[in-house]
């Protein structure tokens, strides 16, 4: 029949396309540009939450060595749009002391990153994303310019164990005052510096960026469309009645994710 004949046509184009634009299928490849542009939408939106929901969905369909750097760097493209497109709202003032722990925390990091076996790095994104959800709020004095040093340095390191610690920065950001869009905008000029590192650690660490290059950018055009779109909801979405399930959705996907740590210590 010609619908036939046209599908199977139509899908042989996708898997060629595919080799070229990613090591993962069709499916699995239009599946992460989705969810890119849907997780970029919810970070413009509610000022956190997509990046760590996008490496959990990640998780479950990508090898763990690529992981990490991948996710990093279409972060990088997500954040880097939102800076852009919100950059008179940024608290400098934070900002500048936020940088030089991301740099201290990214040579930390150079130094213990090959050195974890696998499985770890699935339980330490699960734990972290549990705690993110479920932990207590961070003390006052932990949003001084100071704390705010430490708070670069940790959050740098253990984002390139864990990937997504977006909700761990954006607890400082947000406990530490401003207007929505001034936090907004703050939280993106830190992530890009703390995912920019990546491409260091990854690139010392062996990882060859080149091989998924096609799906980065992909990712990236498509984050930078959902950024857009969230943007234009920044000031009527509200988070009251979506904490609950986000967190939740987060919490089932993350014990998915202990389970697959575990099972890669056990087989190890």
């Amino acid at each position: 029949m010609p619908e036939i004949s046209q599908l199977s046509l139509l899908l042989d184009h996708l898997n060629s396309w595919s080799l070229y634009a990613s090591p993962l299928s069709p499916p699995v490849t239009l599946t992460l540009i989705l969810f890119a542009a849907l997780t970029s939408a919810l970070s413009a939106a509610v000022g956190v939450g997509g990046g760590t929901l996008l490496i959990i969905v990640m998780a479950q369909v990508m090898p763990v060595g690529a992981l990490i750097p991948v996710h990093g760097m279409v972060q990088l493209g997500s954040n880097g749009g939102r800076m852009a497109m919100t950059w008179r709202h940024i608290d400098w003032q934070r900002f500048l002391a936020f940088l030089p722990g991301v740099a201290l925390g990214a040579m930390v990091a150079s130094w213990v990153l090959i050195r974890l076996p696998a499985g770890i790095l699935e339980l330490c994104i699960a734990a972290f994303v549990l705690l993110s959800c479920w932990g207590p709020d961070l003390p006052k004095r932990a949003l001084t310019a100071t704390g705010t040093l430490i708070a670069g340095a940790v959050t740098t390191f253990l984002s390139s164990l864990i990937g997504a610690s977006g909700p761990l920065v954006a607890s400082f950001i947000k406990q530490g005052g401003g207007e929505r869009h001034d936090k907004v905008a703050t939280f993106a000029a830190c992530m890009v510096a703390q995912h920019l590192t990546k491409a260091f650690v990854f690139g010392m660490a062996g990882f060859v960026f080149r091989d998924w290059l096609g799906l980065i950018m992909l990712m990236i055009v498509a984050g930078l469309i959902g950024t857009r779109i969230g943007l234009l909801f920044l000031d009527k979405v509200s988070n009251h009645n979506f904490e609950g399930l986000f967190k939740w959705s987060l919490t089932l996907l993350a014990l998915r994710l202990a389970w697959m740590g575990v099972a890669s210590l056990s087989a190890g």
